[in-house]
């Protein structure tokens, strides 16, 4: 059976995909069938309905997260239909997207502009200070332009969202979490250190 979205916590996770354009060696999904109790691996994506016939009222959760087992963006017009109707559901519903900020490598245009209104926050896993230590830690299908263009998709969150944040994972040393702070900083995100694997944390 296909887990389209699930609870942990106060927040409402959706998993749009099990496509992801990277292979990260601290991936979760390396270890497991899942998070938090959850089978996450997916027979078929969802369709937008699918999704929301889940969700028939968004009020109840904190936040909504359009984050599963996979890279959401990578089914943008779902997601935006998705959050499109969660809002015409409650206009204070809170949405975010976990990311590994690819999208305009994969799409090949800046997709940003399309996140306004709907998004209010994106997270994007920076996870290394510079492109070398980048594709050595998460082999993007990208390769080199992977980092440069994480960065630049980041720069364009900060001018049309809410609350951008750059993570990294705790496995860096103290050196290049500070240096991966600065990158944050310069950008105009927001910082997050996040835990290595957990699987009863989808945010890890």
């Amino acid at each position: 059976m296909n887990t389209f979205v699930y609870e942990i916590g106060k927040s409402l996770y959706v998993n749009l995909t099990n496509r992801c354009t990277n292979r990260c060696d601290f991936c979760v999904r390396r270890e497991g069938e899942g998070v938090g109790g959850y089978h996450l691996w997916l027979d078929r994506e969802p369709e937008a309905q699918d999704v929301l016939d889940l969700i028939p009222d968004p009020s109840a959760w904190q936040e909504i997260v359009f984050c599963g087992y996979g890279e959401p963006m990578l089914r943008l017009d779902t997601l935006l239909v998705i959050a499109s109707a969660l809002r015409e559901k409650d206009p204070d519903c809170k949405i975010r997207i976990n990311t590994n900020g690819q999208a305009n490598l994969y799409y090949r245009t800046n997709v940003v502009p399309r996140l306004r209104g709907w998004i209010d926050t994106v997270s994007i896993s920076l996870n290394a200070p510079d492109a070398q230590s980048y594709q050595k830690m998460c082999h993007s299908g990208f390769g080199a332009e992977a980092f440069d263009g994480l960065l630049d998709f980041t720069r364009e969150c900060v001018k049309f969202l809410p609350e951008v944040i750059l993570s990294v994972v705790v496995v860096l040393s103290p050196e290049e979490i500070e240096k991966c702070r600065k990158i944050a900083r310069d950008t105009g995100a927001e910082f997050r250190v996040r835990k290595f694997i957990d699987s009863s944390d989808p945010d890890s």
